[in-house]
Formats: structure tokens, C-alpha cells, sequence
């Protein structure tokens, strides 16, 4: 029987984002950079993934002709050009087409290209770099475009996790999940700051900071209990942990985390429009 030639991979818009995910697939082992290529229109920026076996290129319609996974990883004010250009090439029975668009929904997209081929939303961050991702994953609900979103969850699974949510919840899963890589990253920092404070030089507080988030978040996700519980697994009577528990709570840390990830709810809700 002959073997199933590899999908090409081709990522339109090769900034931080689409860069994270082509690194993370060739991380994983599933893809070499041979079968990914890369477009930018500052396309020297570029340089170190072309020495690594990528192919990169300015031309958005000759790498989508090329590909079989067609990722979109522009800017929201761009996506009306770069659909109109590749848009001619996509082909109903070779590509899919995967936006990791912020605020650009499915008819919008489906509303530019016609029927041309499957389109399906997701949204990673840029620990998929590392093969630490949570990208959630939206389509429509006919049979080629749930058939195209389980090749894309597959993909995507290849740089973390990957979960299937309602394009509702698109703006929401932008919010928690892209944008609260820089959230936590926050907090990690803040609490490296507060080390320096109590002692510690900034690089090892730095490491002792994240070593002890990557351990937090690690107690969360294999006991699947609440976060309540493992505190309180932490908290003794008078002891030095409550009390600096409360303290963060007295001087508003969980209403500024909320807070923020309203804010940005808000923004996110808006960027189409701005651009559009």
C-alpha cells in the first residue's frame, strides 16, 4: 500500500504567532520544516528559518497553491487583501483553510471566498512553540467542515492541547487562552519582583517564580481539582501563606485578573471592525 504523502503546511503572516506554531510542529516530530512555508512581508525577518530548512516567500497565492493546510495568521485589517489574493487558489477538494484571526468570524471569511474550500477558526498562543498550547478549535456544523475541524484539531494537537468550543466562544477563548500567556506571564513576574524583595538575586527568583508556576499549573491539571483545594493543602491556621493570601485579596488581585480579562474581552470584540 502506498504511504499517505505528509500535508504541506503553509502560514500566511508569519509573525509571532504563525511563527510559534511552525516551530512547535517541527518540535513535535510530525513535520519538518521542508513541508512548511512561511510568508512575510518583511520577509528578511525571516532569515533564521530559512537556514533551518523552511521555505519563505512575500507570495501569499503561490505558497496557499502549494499547501494543503492553509494557515492565517494576519493582522484583522489585513485579512480582506490576503483573501482576495489567495482565494482563486484554494480548491475545494485539496485545502483547508484555518484562521487564527482574532474577530474575523466564519461568514465573514466564508462571505469572501465563497465555497472554496473548509474553513475552520482556532486559536493557540505562542507556547505552542514549545508544544505547551491550548488552541480551541470552531466550524461549522456540516460534514466537510467538521471532517477539516478534526484534521485541524489533529494538527494542533501536535503543539499542546486542543479542544473543540462553539464560534460563540471564540472571543472568549482569545481572551483566556492567547491572551493570557501575557496575563500569567504578569503574575510570574510580579511575584520574581517580590522574591528580589524578600532576598533572592532576579535570576533565581525569576527561576524559583516560574519553576513554582509550572508546578501549579502542573497540580491543576493532572489532580483536576479546584484550585481551592490544592490552596488549602498550602494554607495552615496563622500561618505565613493566608496571611499573604489575604493581603493580595485585600489589595485586589483576583478583581484586577478578572478585570483585565474583561478588558480585553471588550477589545477583542472590536478589532474586526477597527480593521475592517
Amino acid at each position: 500500500m502506498p504511504s499517505i504523502p505528509a500535508p504541506r503546511v503553509a502560514i500566511l503572516g508569519a509573525g509571532n504567532i504563525g511563527t510559534a506554531i511552525a516551530k512547535g510542529l517541527v518540535r513535535s516530530g510530525r513535520f519538518k520544516p521542508v513541508q512548511i512555508t512561511l510568508t512575510r512581508r518583511k520577509i528578511h525577518l525571516l532569515d533564521p528559518f530559512i537556514r533551518e530548512g523552511y521555505t519563505a516567500t512575500q507570495d501569499n497565492a503561490g505558497a496557499a497553491e502549494g499547501a494543503d493546510l492553509v494557515i492565517l495568521a494576519v493582522e484583522p485589517r489585513q485579512i480582506r487583501l490576503l483573501l482576495s489574493e489567495i482565494s482563486p487558489k484554494l480548491k475545494s477538494d485539496r485545502h483547508i483553510l484555518i484562521s487564527v484571526v482574532s474577530g474575523v468570524g466564519l461568514q465573514e471569511i466564508n462571505g469572501l471566498i465563497g465555497d472554496k474550500c473548509p474553513v475552520v477558526r482556532a486559536m493557540p498562543n505562542i507556547a505552542a512553540a514549545i508544544g505547551e498550547s491550548v488552541t480551541c478549535i470552531a466550524s461549522g456544523k456540516d460534514r466537510p467542515a467538521t471532517e477539516a475541524r478534526e484534521r485541524v484539531r489533529s494538527l494542533f494537537e501536535a503543539v499542546g492541547k486542543a479542544m473543540v468550543i462553539d464560534e460563540e466562544q471564540m472571543i472568549a477563548a482569545t481572551v483566556l487562552g492567547a491572551c493570557g500567556i501575557a496575563f500569567f506571564l504578569r503574575a510570574i513576574r510580579a511575584a520574581s519582583q517580590g522574591g528580589i524583595e524578600v532576598g533572592f538575586h532576579s535570576q533565581d527568583a525569576l527561576m524559583i517564580a516560574a519553576q513554582t508556576a509550572r508546578g501549579a499549573a502542573s497540580l491543576l491539571l493532572q489532580s483536576e481539582n479546584h484550585p481551592e483545594s490544592e490552596i488549602d493543602r498550602v494554607t495552615t491556621p496563622r500561618g505565613c501563606t493566608i496571611s499573604g493570601l489575604n493581603q493580595m485579596e485585600h489589595e485586589g488581585f483576583s478583581s484586577a485578573m478578572i478585570k483585565g480579562i474583561l478588558t480585553s474581552r471588550d477589545k477583542a470584540e472590536k478589532l474586526y471592525q477597527v480593521g475592517d
